[in-house]
């Protein structure tokens, strides 16, 4: 496969993935670091409501192409099953509560999310709930 190939590829896989998560393309961001020659992907996504970025999930790949199928893979197989989490929140200076969703396999994970590429000391967790099943 052509470099040019490899990018209409990724382009192709990306909106994929965007097709799958109902999103808006502006709230999506893929994130590619080069991780010891393998690639590591994640993908963050962007709430409108309140204007903050999340990771949404890390996969690690050969190459860009094949850490994105890996996403693909996790968003198909896996992302449906993990337990549905409410995580309430404040940002320190403001003085407004903010409810973010996240998909999680346990409030830790949830929490990384949350975390992903901000500064602990600047935010305030007020809860985070396991929601119910439907």
């Amino acid at each position: 496969m052509t470099h040019n190939d490899k990018n209409i590829e990724t382009a192709r896989l990306q909106e994929e993935i965007i097709s799958k998560l109902g999103m808006d393309s502006k709230n999506v961001i893929f994130n590619y670091k080069d991780k010891n020659g393998a690639i590591r992907f994640d993908l963050v996504t962007i709430n409108p409501k309140h204007d903050q970025s999340f990771l949404f999930y890390t996969t690690v790949g050969t190459d860009k192409i094949d850490a994105i199928k890996k996403m693909l893979e996790y968003i198909d197989e896996h992302y449906p099953k993990e337990s549905s989490m409410t995580i309430q929140w404040m940002k320190l200076g403001d003085n407004k509560l903010h409810t973010s969703y996240f998909r999680a396999k346990n409030m830790y994970e949830a929490l990384d999310k949350f975390f992903y590429e901000r500064d602990l000391a600047h935010y305030k967790i007020f809860s985070i709930s396991l929601n119910p099943v439907s």
